[in-house]
C-alpha cells in the first residue's frame, strides 16, 4: 500500500473505495420487464409466423403448438408452471412475482399480436435472425432486472450466479436437445433456419449478460 508521503501512516482516506450499486427502481423494473415481456412475444410471433421454432421453453411450447395446433401462449403458459417453484427458492418471492408479471404480460401480447400484426412476405432467414435479436434484448432486459420468463431461464441465471457459466451457453445446450428431437417433427429446412435464430439469441446473451461487468 502507499501512504501519503515519506513518514506519514496509511489512512482510510488513501484507500480508494468501490462505487455502491445503483438499484433500479420499481419504475425502472415495470418499463424493463414490460420491454422484455413484449419483445419476447414479437420474437416468438415471428418465428411462428414463418413456421419455425426457437430455443428453450419458447421453443419448445411453438413445437408442441405446430404440431398439435393448440396456441403457443397457453401451451407456453402451462409448461412454465413446474419452474416456478424452483425460482422461487433459489431467487426469492420477489423473482417470482416479476416472472410471473413478464409470462403473463408475454403469453397476452402472443394472444393478441395475430390480429395486430401480418406479414405480406416473411423469409425464413430473415425471421430467424430478427427474431434471435429482438428475443435476445427481450431476455438480456429481464435479467438485467432479475426477472426470467420461468423455465429454462431461471435455471441458466441460477448456474451463473453460483458456478459462473455463462446463462447463453446453459441455454444453448438445453436447444441442442431440443433442435436434435425437431428433426422429427418438422423439415429439416426449417429446423437449421430456427437452428440460426436460436444462435443468434444465445449469442446476445452470452456476449451481454456478463455479470463481472454489469451490476444491476
Amino acid at each position: 500500500m502507499l501512504g501519503r508521503g515519506p513518514g506519514l501512516p496509511v489512512t482510510n482516506a488513501a484507500i480508494p473505495r468501490p462505487t455502491p450499486p445503483h438499484p433500479h427502481s420499481r419504475a425502472e423494473d415495470a418499463q424493463g420487464i414490460a420491454f422484455g415481456a413484449v419483445m419476447s412475444a414479437f420474437g416468438a410471433f415471428l418465428l411462428g409466423s414463418a413456421g419455425l421454432i426457437t430455443g428453450q421453453l419458447a421453443g419448445l411450447s411453438l413445437l408442441i403448438a405446430q404440431a398439435t395446433g393448440f396456441g403457443f401462449g397457453p401451451v407456453y403458459l402451462v409448461l412454465s408452471l413446474p419452474f416456478y417453484g424452483f425460482g422461487y427458492r433459489r431467487f426469492g418471492a420477489g423473482f417470482l412475482r416479476r416472472t410471473i408479471a413478464a409470462v403473463l404480460l408475454m403469453v397476452g401480447v402472443s394472444m393478441a399480436l395475430p390480429s395486430l400484426v401480418g406479414f405480406r412476405a416473411l423469409h425464413p432467414g430473415a425471421a430467424a435472425v430478427l427474431a434471435g435479436a429482438i428475443s435476445g434484448a427481450g431476455l438480456l432486459a429481464l435479467f438485467r432486472h432479475r426477472t426470467s420468463l420461468g423455465g429454462i431461464g431461471s435455471v441458466a441465471m441460477d448456474l451463473q450466479d453460483r458456478l459462473g457459466i455463462k446463462a447463453g451457453w446453459v441455454q444453448m445446450g438445453f436447444d441442442t436437445v431440443l433442435f436434435a428431437g425437431a428433426f422429427l417433427v418438422l423439415p429439416w429446412q426449417r429446423v437449421l433456419w430456427s437452428a440460426l435464430g436460436a444462435a443468434v439469441l444465445n449469442l446476445v446473451i452470452a456476449i451481454n449478460h456478463r455479470g463481472d461487468r454489469y451490476i444491476a
